[in-house]
């Protein structure tokens, strides 16, 4: 008897191990079927069942018990059952209440967006375009923190939280010792440290890379560049630290290197390195190797094509979809100029049409 279990998600059947999560399920699949998840991080144990976000419609508990389920239940913390049907973009309920979620996670939020270093790349802003509403109706005066230092290298922007907790369990679970964490209850909790202590541990920089929104940022990088002006690439060092994988994707603007992050797969978490830890990168490699000769570069990273990082961006050497004989008819090219007779910035013996990495400025005179 096979230990795969079978599931339906919005018509489109696949089978996992027993003990998969619908959500995890979900990704599987893949696209749009995978429901959108703020507090779920699979590298986190025990993250997941908090913003809401990633509920769905269970129509069909499963093949023994067909009834459904009479509430919507979060993806991320119910596991799958033999023929169980699932549906997300699918079930009018479901996008009603991600509706709703939504429109509660922005109450507080501010409208920080066009100055925001999570811009582009922020969850809840993907959100916000697709289930947010053009005003609010809330009428109260909304939440307010003062901005605060966590060290020298994080800063704490408590408007923005929408208390996921991701970023205590990285503490919790990566550091070792925790010094931040949950104060106060309802309304007026928060995420804090006792008098304002600064955090110190070598790791506890990956709390920037688990926010899913722009709470916790990098220092070193605040309001010098926009991700989508900036190249993501790949590459690694030697780290002295025995747990830190030592890979780590560094975003660029020429030969300078603005900030370094770990590297990311498509549902925005951590990825497991090539020696088979998980992606976690140390506060040396993340501060302060700023400079490229610090790394051994592997090439452009891989971005998803619907992130506004990826307008404009490389993988590999670029190469045309159709060439221009296919558009013109067979007919060939005609060189017009050669740009090294014209510009005395162009060094002639570098084509830059060839090259397989973006120019620098070795590259010209």
């Amino acid at each position: 008897m096979s230990d795969l279990l079978k599931i339906t998600i919005d018509n489109i059947t696949v089978e996992v191990p027993a003990g998969t999560t619908i959500l995890n399920a979900a990704r599987q699949i893949g696209g749009e079927v995978a429901p959108p998840a703020m507090c779920y991080y699979s590298k986190l144990a025990d993250s997941g069942g908090k913003c809401r976000t990633c509920l769905v419609e269970v129509s069909k508990g499963s093949e023994k018990d067909p009834r459904p389920m009479p509430k919507l239940v979060a993806s991320c913390r119910t596991t799958v059952m033999d023929g169980m049907e699932v549906k997300n973009i699918t079930s009018p309920k479901v996008i009603d209440a991600r509706n709703g979620v939504v429109e509660f996670l922005l109450i507080n939020h501010p409208l920080d967006c066009p100055v925001c270093d999570q811009a582009g790349e922020c969850d809840l802003q993907d959100l916000g375009y697709n289930h947010g509403k053009e005003g609010t109706r809330y009428e109260f005066k909304r939440r307010t923190f003062h901005k605060v230092d966590l060290g020298d290298y994080i800063q704490l922007h408590m408007t923005r939280c929408i208390m996921c907790f991701r970023c205590v369990f990285v503490a919790d679970q990566l550091t070792e010792k925790r010094e931040h964490g949950i104060l106060d209850r309802g309304d007026h909790a928060q995420i804090a440290t006792l008098i304002e202590k600064n955090l110190h541990n070598d790791f506890i920089g990956n709390v920037i890379d688990v926010c899913p929104v722009g709470a916790l940022t990098d220092k070193t990088f605040r309001f010098k560049n926009r991700v989508w002006f900036t190249k993501p690439v790949d590459a690694h060092r030697n780290c002295s630290n025995p747990k830190c994988c030592g890979e780590a994707q560094l975003w660029m603007r020429g030969d300078e290197v603005f900030r370094v992050t770990a590297r990311k797969d498509e549902w925005g978490e951590v990825k497991e390195a090539s020696n088979g830890k998980t992606g976690w990168i140390c506060n040396t490699c993340r501060f302060e190797t700023k400079k490229a000769i610090d790394w051994t570069i592997e090439g452009p990273s891989v971005v998803n094509r619907h992130s506004v990082i990826s307008q404009g961006h490389y993988v590999g050497v670029i190469k045309p979809t159709e060439t221009f004989n296919a558009v013109m008819k067979g007919r060939d090219p005609k060189l017009l100029m050669d740009i090294h007779d014209e510009s005395e910035v162009n060094k002639p013996n570098i084509d830059l049409s060839v090259l397989d990495r973006p120019a620098h400025s070795t590259d010209f005179n």
